[in-house]
C-alpha cells in the first residue's frame, strides 16, 4: 500500500514546468507598462543597505545547482532565478524585482562570530550556531533532501561536526519538515541529539490543515504559483523566499520544550532565551536569543515583508495586535542587547540601531494597520472600504519590508475585518445572495448577454482598468464556462493584473489563474510523509474523515465499528447515522456492529485513501463480526478530495 496519504501540504514551484502544449504568456500591455512606471516613481530611495546586508557574510555555495532526491529527481534549483539582473522587465512589478534581486541570493553566510545562515535552499533559512561539541540547528527548513545539501555546505565550509541539538521556531512545515536530513533516528535514539520546540508545538505542526486540507491544498497551489515556471513573465518568487521545495517532509518529536517568554536553556555550552510569540504568525512559535553573540532571531513574525494575517490559501485569522504586540516586546526587550536581528526568512540586520528601527517599523506597520481597520471598522465601513482606504502609509512605505511582497494591506485589512466581525457586512443583500453561478447567469442577463459584456470588458482594459475587466468577464465565465473567447480575454486581464503586482503571491494567484483559463487544470496535489500522518491524533483523523461522510450513501439507518489500533494501543470507534458520522476514542460502552483489528496505517488506508477491504485484509487487517456494516460505513465515505475548479466552476 501506499506508505503516505494525501493530507495537506504547500505546492512546489522552483523546479516546476509546463506539460504538452501550452499558450505563452503575453507581453506587459501599453497600461501595464504605464503602471510599472508610475509604481517606480512611487518608491522610496533604493539605498545600500538591503544589498549590503543581503550580501554579507557570505562564504560558499553549491557548485552543482541542482538537489536530487534518492532517486535522481530533482527536488530544487539554486539558479531558477539568476535570471533576475539589472532593470525590471515591463512584465514585473518594480518593487517586486528589486525584492527578487536581493531574495535570489543562495549560500552559507556568515552572521556572527559563531553564527550562520544557509539561505536559499527552501523558501526558509537553516541558522547554524557552533555549540561546545557540535551544530546547534534552528529551523532545518522543509524537506530532508534540502536541508541534508545544506548540512553538507556548513560541514564543507565549516569542518564537520555532529549536530548536537535542534531548534523548531514554529509549527509551519517549512520549518521543521527537513530534520531527518540533518538527524538520524540512531542519534534519536541514543539521545545525542536536543529538539526543543514551542508549547504545542506537536498538536499544531501535525493537525494544521487537516480538515480543510483539500481546500488549502487547491488554493495552496495559487498562492505558491504551482506549475508556473520562473521567469519575467512567469513565477517571481514567494515573497519571504524562492519557493518550497520539492522531497520529504519529516518531523521529530521534540525532547524539551519551551512555554514562557524568558526561558533559558543552556544547549552545548550555548546560553540561549526564548520569546514566546505564539498565535501571531503561528499557533506555536518562539524566538530565540543567542546570548554570547547577542543576535535575536526574531523567526517569522518580522521578515523582509509584510506577512499574511490571512493567508490566501486559507487558516484560521492571526490576531494582529497580539504580533504587534510581540514585535514591541522584541523592540523593548531584545533589541538593545542585540548586535544582529536574523530572521527565518530573508537577510539579517546588522547593527543595534539597524535592527531596532527595523523591528519597530514592522510593530508599526501592523499596529497601524490594525487599529486604522479597526477605527474605519467602528464607523460603519465594510471591508471592501477599508481595503481601499488604508494603503500603505508612506511614512511606514520607507522602509521596505513593510512592502507586501507576501501579505498585502488589502488582504490584510480584510482578514482583520474578518477577525473581529466575519464575513457579513451587515448589508440584508448580501445576508443571502445567490451563489456565484446563479448571480453569475443573471448578471449575465441583466448586462444585455454575453457579446455586450465582453464588448464592455474589451472597454475597460484598453483604459487599463483590469479590475473592472475581469469583474465583468469572471462573471461570464461563470455563467458559460465554455466561452473561449470570454476565457481567453479573462486570463489577459488577470495576467496583466499579475504582472502590476507587488506582492509575489498575488502575482502567482493571478498568473495561475491565466494559464488555468488558457490551458486547462494542472493537478499539484502532493502527500504528506509518514511522520506527519503519525504525528496526527487518531481523534483528529476521525473528525477528518467525518467531513467527508455522505448519510445518504450509508444505506442503513445505523452503523458502529471499531477499530483497534494493534500498534498504538488505541481504540476508535466510529458511529454513523442518517445525519452524521461520530468517532470517539476509547469508547467501549457502545456495541459495535464490526470490530476492525490492525495496525494505524491499515486503517488510515481504509478511511482515508479507502484501498480495497480485501487488499488490507492481505495486509494483515482483520474483521470481526457484521462486515456488511463495515461495507456500508466506508462506502458512505467521499474520496479525498482532490483538485477542482476556481476560475471556472
Amino acid at each position: 500500500m501506499r506508505k503516505s496519504f494525501i493530507v495537506a501540504g504547500l505546492a512546489a514551484t522552483a523546479l516546476a514546468s509546463a506539460a504538452g502544449a501550452q499558450e505563452s504568456p503575453k507581453p506587459a500591455s501599453p497600461a501595464t507598462v504605464a503602471a510599472q512606471r508610475e509604481a517606480a516613481a512611487s518608491l522610496p530611495p533604493d539605498g545600500t543597505r538591503d544589498a549590503d546586508f543581503a550580501a554579507r557574510g557570505f562564504l560558499a555555495t553549491r557548485t552543482e545547482p541542482l538537489i536530487r532526491d534518492a532517486d535522481g529527481q530533482p527536488v530544487w534549483n539554486l539558479d531558477a532565478y539568476a535570471f533576475v539582473d539589472g532593470e525590471a522587465p515591463p512584465s514585473v512589478h518594480p518593487s517586486l524585482w528589486r525584492h527578487m534581486r536581493y531574495l535570489k541570493r543562495h549560500g552559507l553566510f556568515e552572521v556572527a562570530d559563531g553564527i550562520w545562515q544557509v539561505r536559499g535552499f527552501d523558501l526558509s533559512n537553516m541558522t547554524v550556531i557552533r555549540g561546545e561539541t557540535g551544530w546547534i540547528l534552528i529551523d532545518p527548513l522543509t524537506t530532508k533532501e534540502v536541508a541534508a545539501a545544506a548540512l553538507e555546505l556548513v560541514n564543507d565550509t565549516l569542518g564537520e561536526r555532529p549536530v548536537s541539538a535542534v531548534i523548531y521556531s514554529h509549527s509551519h512545515a517549512d520549518h521543521f519538515g527537513g530534520v531527518r536530513g540533518v538527524i538520524s533516528a540512531g542519534d534519536i535514539a541514543a539521545g545525542r541529539v536536543e529538539v526543543i520546540a514551542p508549547e504545542h508545538f506537536m498538536e499544531e505542526a501535525s493537525s494544521e490543515n487537516v480538515l480543510a486540507g483539500g481546500a488549502m491544498q487547491r488554493r495552496a497551489a495559487y498562492q505558491f504559483g504551482a506549475g508556473l515556471v520562473p521567469g519575467d513573465a512567469g513565477q517571481m518568487g514567494s515573497g519571504i523566499g524562492m519557493a518550497v521545495s520539492r522531497g520529504t517532509i519529516t518531523l521529530v518529536e521534540p525532547t524539551d520544550i519551551i512555554r514562557e517568554t524568558g526561558e533559558t536553556r543552556r544547549i552545548d555550552g550555548v546560553e540561549l532565551e526564548f520569546q514566546i510569540v505564539s498565535g501571531s504568525e503561528a499557533p506555536s512559535e518562539l524566538n530565540v536569543y543567542v546570548a554570547p553573540q547577542r543576535t535575536f532571531l526574531a523567526a517569522e513574525i518580522a521578515t523582509c515583508t509584510m506577512h499574511n494575517i490571512l493567508t490566501p490559501r486559507g487558516a484560521k485569522v492571526r490576531d494582529t495586535r497580539a504580533w504587534a504586540r510581540f514585535l514591541d516586546e522584541a523592540v523593548t526587550d531584545y533589541a538593545p542587547r542585540s548586535d544582529v536581528v536574523i530572521s527565518s526568512h530573508c537577510w539579517p540586520q546588522f547593527g543595534r540601531e539597524a535592527g531596532t528601527a527595523w523591528l519597530a517599523a514592522q510593530r508599526d506597520n501592523y499596529r497601524y494597520l490594525h487599529d486604522q481597520t479597526v477605527r474605519r471598522m467602528n464607523r460603519g465601513a465594510t471591508m471592501v472600504e477599508i481595503a481601499e482606504a488604508v494603503p500603505l502609509p508612506p511614512q511606514l512605505a520607507e522602509e521596505w519590508s513593510n512592502h507586501g511582497y507576501y501579505g498585502t494591506y488589502s488582504h490584510n485589512s480584510k482578514a482583520i475585518y474578518q477577525y473581529y466581525l466575519g464575513w457579513y457586512d451587515a448589508v440584508p443583500a448580501n445576508l443571502h445572495a445567490h451563489p456565484p453561478i446563479p448571480r453569475a447567469e443573471r448578471m449575465v442577463e441583466a448586462l444585455g448577454g454575453a457579446d455586450r459584456m465582453i464588448a464592455l470588458a474589451r472597454v475597460a482594459m484598453a483604459e487599463g482598468d483590469y479590475r473592472w475587466s475581469s469583474d465583468l468577464l469572471q462573471q461570464l465565465v461563470f455563467a458559460e464556462p465554455d466561452n473561449a473567447a470570454a476565457k481567453n480575454l479573462l486570463a489577459d486581464s488577470y495576467e496583466q493584473q499579475g504582472y502590476q503586482s507587488e506582492s509575489a503571491i498575488w502575482r502567482n494567484q493571478f498568473l495561475v489563474a491565466a494559464s488555468e483559463l488558457r490551458n486547462g487544470r494542472a493537478d499539484n496535489f502532493s502527500t504528506q510523509s509518514a511522520d506527519l500522518i503519525a504525528a496526527i491524533p487518531t481523534g483528529l483523523l476521525l473528525d477528518s474523515a467525518a467531513t467527508r461522510y455522505d448519510p445518504e450513501k450509508l444505506g442503513k439507518p445505523h452503523v458502529a465499528v471499531r477499530f483497534e489500533l494493534t500498534d498504538r494501543d488505541e481504540t476508535a470507534l466510529m458511529e454513523a447515522n442518517e445525519s452524521v458520522l461520530i468517532g470517539r476514542m476509547d469508547d467501549m460502552r457502545t456495541a459495535p456492529d464490526a470490530i476492525v483489528r490492525a495496525p494505524r496505517q491499515l486503517v488510515l488506508g481504509l478511511l482515508l485513501a479507502k484501498l480495497p477491504l480485501a487488499q488490507m485484509k492481505t495486509a494483515g487487517l482483520t474483521v470481526e463480526g457484521n462486515e456488511n456494516a463495515l461495507a456500508a460505513l466506508l462506502g458512505a465515505l467521499d474520496p479525498m478530495p482532490g483538485s477542482f475548479e476556481i476560475v471556472t466552476r
